[in-house]
């Protein structure tokens, strides 16, 4: 199930802010971590646990890595001087993303409900909720990679954690707003309740297989699950007085 739309007919702003977030993802991509050619950039100003927990900045060398299965080389940069204060990553790993995949993917859910949430809290509301559930997201990273025993220096990134708020403030506002969905090769419309819902039991699930050791999917999960719940426990905070949503 891939959403694809959403309705917006009760909009009565345009979300620039939104619309900023995005261009801002992807000029970061483009210019800086060069289409994620730049691993310089992107090993300096990702979120590394070690250095979170830490409070200190981690350099290490490049890496040469065999792999298991195939018996083929990978050199793995090693991690780059960070910015003072390295918590300062918890923001700037947002806008920085692992491929075009994963940069479009990330969009795309941004594009569909992100402008709803703008529309029901507003332009300055809705940008410091945006950073506020990344920022949660990524310390739900932090923590779960050092409660499971996981490599403390393998840097995350991507705009997915703050992305998870914004579907739990949407899931939360407008359980049975109308989604259009991509279901194997059928457009259906479905309510907001079913297309996110299944998108979190996802995460869930696979949050869970992390607890046996299995991450080789490289995703953080523990930060959607993480960004999820702060989306939902936040947006009643930051709605305008006498709002109401169903």
């Amino acid at each position: 199930m891939f959403p694809i739309g959403d309705d917006n007919s009760d909009r009565t702003i345009t979300p620039y802010v939104n619309y900023i977030i995005i261009a801002l993802n992807v000029l970061v991509f483009v210019f800086l971590q060069g289409l994620s050619g730049d691993n310089v950039f992107t090993y300096s100003y990702a979120t590394v646990p070690a250095e979170i927990l830490s409070g200190h900045d981690i350099i290490t060398g490049a890496k040469v890595l065999t792999d298991p299965a195939t018996g083929e080389h990978v050199t793995m940069p090693g991690l780059g001087p960070t910015p003072s204060p390295v918590y300062l990553t918890l923001i700037t790993s947002m806008f920085m993303h692992g491929g075009i995949a994963h940069i479009a993917g990330n969009m795309l859910y941004l594009w569909i409900f992100g402008d709803n949430i703008e529309n029901a809290i507003g332009h300055k509301r809705y940008f410091i909720f945006y950073l506020l559930c990344g920022i949660i997201a990524s310390l739900s990273h932090v923590f779960a990679t050092k409660l499971l025993g996981q490599n403390l220096l393998i840097p995350s990134l991507g705009a997915s954690g703050a992305i998870s708020g914004v579907l739990g403030a949407y899931i939360l506002l407008f359980p049975r707003r109308r989604v259009t969905v991509l279901i194997v090769r059928w457009i259906v419309p479905v309510s907001a309740f079913w297309a996110i819902g299944i998108w979190i039991l996802f995460q869930v699930i696979n949050g869970l297989g992390m607890l046996g050791g299995s991450n080789a999917s490289g995703v953080a999960y523990a930060a959607h699950i993480g960004g999820f719940i702060a989306g939902m426990a936040l947006i009643k905070l930051f709605l305008p007085r006498k709002a109401a949503y169903a």
